[in-house]
């Protein structure tokens, strides 16, 4: 199956914790980051999901915020450190690449976005995903 979403990740799952109908699923990507999903009990059960399960990070270039230093006081989980590779700006809004250890994510943000926070290949950022923007897919 082929999909539309641009950024997909490979980890292994390190903890699955269950609520009544949430689960928090923490990964440790291939370029030894951890990241947060909060996903359905169901889709854990669906996927077979337990600790050391292969699988596959997904979350749209939409949902990846960006920012160009630390970030203190966010409820924001998944704060993954790399260096903008590629900056493709339009009329309105810009696709930003970001090389992250083990891979590469990209954000869509604004066209003013990029020219406020100075973003340029090179440029040192920190990509934020909330846990229930990312989707997981076993491997």
């Amino acid at each position: 199956m082929s999909l539309s979403i641009r950024n997909q990740i490979p980890g292994t799952v390190t903890s699955v914790t269950q609520g009544e109908v949430m689960a928090t699923v923490r990964l440790r990507l291939d370029g030894g980051q951890d990241l947060t999903a909060a996903i359905t009990v169901e889709a854990v059960e669906d996927l077979g999901l337990a600790e050391g399960s292969a699988v596959r990070a997904m979350m749209k270039a939409t949902e990846v915020a960006l920012a160009t230093g630390p970030v203190t006081g966010l409820s924001i989980r998944n704060r993954l450190p790399g260096t903008v590779s590629d900056v493709a700006v339009g009329g309105a809004m810009a696709t930003v690449k970001v090389a992250v250890d083990g891979g590469e994510l990209t954000s869509a943000v604004t066209k003013d976005a990029v020219t406020d926070l100075g973003l340029a290949p090179g440029s040192p950022v920190v990509a934020l995903i909330k846990s229930t923007e990312v989707s997981l897919a076993s491997v």
